[in-house]
């Protein structure tokens, strides 16, 4: 089975960085869409960047500059390197992998659909 498992939450002061993991049970990183999504209590879910089998990557406009994401398929690991922090970005943020397209049909956002999913990992960003 295709198991997804986050680390590397935390809480930080704004401004400050953190580097989340997501390992994969399966080797899938190589050949699957692999993403990152967020939610905020009392918001609805957010793509936050994808990276495809090609190494294409796409970031959500609210993280493009701060946020990096990457993969290491001999780890077979996820990082979502985040930087500048801001309060808005607090949330629970889930890995998530898709045999298919990474984005929709207007190429804007993640597709929400998304095959499997990780249980999450809490950030935290307060001044």
């Amino acid at each position: 089975q295709i198991e997804l498992v986050e680390s590397g939450g935390g809480s930080v002061h704004t401004g400050g960085s953190l580097r989340l993991s997501c390992t994969v049970a399966v080797d899938i990183i190589s050949s699957y869409c692999m993403a990152w999504f967020r939610r905020a209590p009392g918001k609805d879910r957010e793509g936050v960047a994808s990276i495809d089998s090609d190494g294409s990557t796409f970031y959500a406009d609210s993280v493009k500059g701060r946020f990096t994401i990457s993969k290491d398929n001999t780890r077979h690991t996820l990082y979502l390197q985040m930087s500048d922090l801001k309060e808005e970005d607090t949330g629970m943020y889930t890995c998530a992998a898709e045999a298919g397209l990474c984005l929709t049909d207007s190429g804007r956002h993640l597709r929400p659909d998304f095959g499997y999913w990780g249980t999450g990992t809490q950030v935290t960003v307060s001044s």
